[in-house]
């Protein structure tokens, strides 16, 4: 078997278990779409202003706004792997 058989073999595997055959609304798969510009654009824009107040702002503490930046990758992780499997589990049960 060839190396481009075995990558569509894989590709149409991760298909199936990502998907579960749904494939949104078009070739991007709806990401984006008008809620995608509204939370990234317009809710999360005081947390874009914090985390550039903490790097920027009058009295500097790098290590403080490090720390603060960190928090919020394990966070934003944390909820979005939850969420990735809570996904998985759903389309495995009721597709």
């Amino acid at each position: 078997m060839s190396a481009i058989a075995v990558d569509r073999a894989l590709v149409s595997i991760l298909e199936v278990v990502l998907t579960h055959g749904y494939g949104g609304r078009g070739p991007t798969a709806g990401f984006p779409d008008t809620g995608t510009w509204l939370i990234f654009g317009i809710i999360l824009m005081p947390v874009y202003v914090m985390i550039a107040a903490w790097f920027l702002g009058s009295p500097r503490n790098p290590r403080m706004a490090a720390m603060g930046v960190g928090y919020l990758v394990i966070i934003t992780t944390g909820l979005w792997v939850t969420m990735f499997f809570a996904m998985e589990v759903v389309g495995i049960v009721f597709y």
